[in-house]
C-alpha cells in the first residue's frame, strides 16, 4: 500500500473493519530466547553520507522461488526495475538463488538439511516442520522482533498501528520470524469463485444461479439447449477441479455450511469431510455427474485442457480466478467470439436469499515472508534493506514500478501505462508489469490500487464484488503448532487427505455407493482425525490468547 499520509490513514481506517477469516497453517509455539541480538552479526557499519544503507558495496544472498513466465530478458529478480532501483537507493546488491521449477519443495528441503544457508530465505514457511517457529527453534532463522524495533521503522510503525496485523504475523509466543507479504485490504484477499457464460444464459432465458437447486436447473438447460449453436450436444455444463474444490475455493460445498478441511463449527474446530452435510454434497455431485452435468473427464483435466474447453466454446461454468480466469478468457475470446461474456456467480446456498458462507479468502499473512538466516553476518543492513519495501518509496516501486515508464500519477492515483495495460508486444498484464514491479508477492504490503487495475474489466470487478459477499467467520485463522504437533498432524493428514481425495472420485463417479459413507467416516476416524482436531483446537485456543 501507499504509505503517504493520506494513504496510510486510509489503510489504517480500512483495517479496523477486517474480519480475520483464514485457513489453518502450521507453525509452532515453543518459547526460546533469541540466539541473536541486534548487536550481533551486524558487521562494521559506518553511517553513509548519501542516504544509502551502506558506505561500501555489500552483497547479500537471497533464496526465493523463480519468476515463472517472465518477459524476455527477465532472468532473475535483478532484471526487474524495482530491484535495480532499490540497489541504487540502498547500495546493497542481492545475489538471487532459486530452485528449479517443479523441484521447489525438494530443493528447499535439501537446503534446510544442508546447514549452510543464504543470508535471506523468502518462502512459505508452513513448508518447514513446525513452521516459522520450528525454523527459529532449530536455528535456521533468527527471531526478528528486536531487529524490527531497532532497524525497521516502516514495518515497526505498521505493526504498532495495526495490532490485528501484528497478531497474524506473530507466533503464539510473540515472536516474528519473517518480513511478511501482507494483503491488508479485504479487496485483495478474495480472487476466486464460480464463473459462468452469461451470454449462454441470456440465449436460453436463464438467470445466474444462486442456489444448488437453481444450479441444477441451469446446468441441465445448458446441456440440452445447444447454447453454442453448433447443432451438437457437445456443451460441458460444469467443470470442477477436485483439488481446487476440496483444498482451496470451497465452491458448491460451501452451500452446506462446511469445508472439506478444518473449520469452526459453533466456535469449535471440526473436520468437514466427516460431517453429515458432506454426504449430502457428495450425493448431489454424484447425481449431477450421472446426468452428464459435470465434465466426465474432470479428474484428468489439467490447466491446458481447461483452457481449450473454455476457448473452444464447449464449457459453460467452472471455478475461476478473477485474473487468470475471467480476465484471461475474456481477453482470449474478444476477437474470436465478441459475444463471449464470462461473469462471476455467487457462492451458492441451499435456501434462496440466504447469505453465502465459507467462500474463498486468503489470509492477511499466509506464512510467505523473507526470513534472515543464522548464517547472515550483516543482519542490521539486511533488516534496513527489507524495511525499505514497507516505506512509501519502496512500496511504490514494488507495486507499480518506475514512474513515467510502468505508471503515471493521475489525480494522485498511480495509473499503469499502456505498456502494461495494452502491451504492444501482446504481453499479458502480469508479464508486462513483471519487468518493472512484482506486486504478486514478496516482503511488502500489496497495494489495493494494483488489483483495481489488474481487474480492469467490468466482469472482473463485478465478480470480485459478488465473491466477496460471503460470511467467512467460520474459517480458521492462521495457527501455530509446536514441532511435535506439526509432525503428528502432517502424519495423520497425509493419509486422510489421500484417502479423502480417492474416495471423492469413487463416490462422484458412482463406483462407491453413497450408503458406504458411514464406512468412509469410520475409516477416517481410524486414521486419527480426532487427534488432528484436538491439535488444531489446542492451537486455536492459543491463538485466541495471543
Amino acid at each position: 500500500m501507499n504509505y503517504g499520509k493520506k494513504g496510510l490513514i486510509t489503510m489504517l481506517a480500512a483495517m479496523t473493519a477486517l474480519t480475520v477469516s483464514l485457513s489453518a497453517c502450521s507453525g509452532g509455539n515453543q518459547a526460546e530466547e533469541p540466539t541473536n541480538s541486534p548487536a550481533a552479526g551486524t558487521g562494521n557499519v559506518e553511517e553513509p553520507k548519501d542516504g544509502k544503507i551502506v558506505s561500501s558495496p555489500l552483497t547479500l544472498t537471497y533464496y526465493v522461488q523463480g519468476l515463472g513466465s517472465a518477459a524476455p530478458g527477465i532472468k532473475t529478480q535483478n532484471d526487474i526495475a524495482a530491484y535495480q532501483e532499490t540497489e541504487k537507493k540502498t547500495g546493497i546488491h542481492i545475489e538471487f538463488q532459486s530452485p528449479t521449477t517443479g523441484q521447489e519443495k525438494n530443493q528447499f528441503n535439501l537446503l534446510m538439511s544442508s546447514g549452510s544457508y543464504p543470508d535471506v530465505i523468502e518462502w512459505g514457511w508452513n513448508d518447514y516442520p513446525g513452521g516459522g517457529v520450528g525454523a527459529m527453534n532449530s536455528g535456521v532463522i533468527v527471531p526478528l522482533n528486536d531487529y524490527i524495533d531497532k532497524y525497521a521503522p516502516n514495518l515497526s510503525k505498521l505493526l504498532a498501528d495495526h495490532p490485528e496485523i501484528k497478531k497474524e504475523v506473530s507466533t503464539d509466543d510473540g515472536r516474528i520470524y519473517a518480513f511478511p507479504f501482507l494483503r491488508a485490504d479485504p479487496y485483495l484477499r478474495t480472487y476466486f469463485g464460480l464463473g459462468i457464460r452469461k451470454d449462454w444464459l441470456d440465449k436460453l432465458g436463464l438467470q445466474i444461479p444462486t442456489t444448488i437447486d437453481e444450479w441444477h436447473t441451469v446446468l441441465k438447460a445448458l446441456k440440452e439447449g445447444d447454447p453454442n449453436g453448433n447443432g451438437k450436444a457437445d456443451e460441458i455444463p460444469l467443470l470442477i477441479k477436485k483439488d481446487t474444490m476440496l483444498n482451496f475455493s470451497n465452491v458448491f460445498l460451501n452451500a452446506w455450511g462446511i469445508t472439506s478441511q478444518f473449520y469452526l463449527k459453533d466456535g469449535k474446530v471440526a473436520y468437514g469431510t466427516t460431517q453429515p452435510e458432506f454426504k449430502e454434497f457428495l450425493e448431489t455431485m454424484r447425481n449431477w455427474y450421472a446426468e452428464g452435468l459435470i465434465d466426465r473427464d474432470y479428474a484428468a483435466t489439467d490447466d491446458k485442457q481447461k483452457d481449450a474447453k473454455w476457448t473452444g466454446g464447449l464449457l459453460a461454468a467452472s471455478e475461476l480466478a478473477v485474473g487468470g480466469g475471467i480476465g484471461k478468457y475474456m481477453t482470449a475470446m474478444s476477437e474470436k467470439d465478441p459475444d463471449f461474456n464470462l461473469v462471476g456467480a455467487p457462492y451458492p446456498t441451499l435456501k434462496k436469499g440466504d447469505k453465502p458462507v465459507l467462500g474463498q479468502i486468503t489470509p492477511i499473512f499466509n506464512s510467505v515472508g523473507a526470513a534472515i538466516t543464522s548464517s547472515n553476518k550483516h543482519i542490521e543492513e539486511t533488516v534496513k534493506w527489507l524495511d525499505f519495501k514497507y516505506g512509501e518509496e519502496g512500496s511504490m516501486l514494488f507495486n507499480f514500478g518506475i514512474e513515467g515508464k510502468s505508471y503515471e500519477m493521475k489525480d494522485g492515483f498511480p495509473t499503469y501505462t499502456d505498456e502494461i495495460m495494452k502491451n504492444p508486444d501482446g504481453m499479458a498484464f502480469a508479464t508486462a508489469l513483471g519487468q518493472y514491479a512484482i506486486p504478486f508477492g514478496g516482503p511488502f504490503v500489496q497495494d489495493k490500487r494494483y488489483q483495481e487495475q489488474n481487474v480492469s474489466l467490468p466482469q472482473q470487478k463485478e465478480a470480485l464484488s459478488t465473491w466477496m459477499d460471503v460470511e467467512n467467520g467460520d474459517w480458521l485463522p492462521t495457527l501455530s503448532l509446536t514441532n511435535d504437533e506439526s509432525a503428528r498432524l502432517a502424519a495423520i493428514m497425509t493419509d486422510v487427505t489421500t484417502y479423502r481425495d480417492e474416495m471423492f472420485d469413487r463416490f462422484v463417479m458412482g463406483v462407491e455407493p453413497i450408503d458406504n459413507f458411514d464406512t468412509f467416516v469410520k475409516t477416517i476416524e481410524g486414521m486419527g482425525i480426532q487427534e488432528a482436531i484436538d491439535i488444531q483446537q489446542a492451537a486455536y485456543e492459543r491463538y485466541l490468547k495471543r
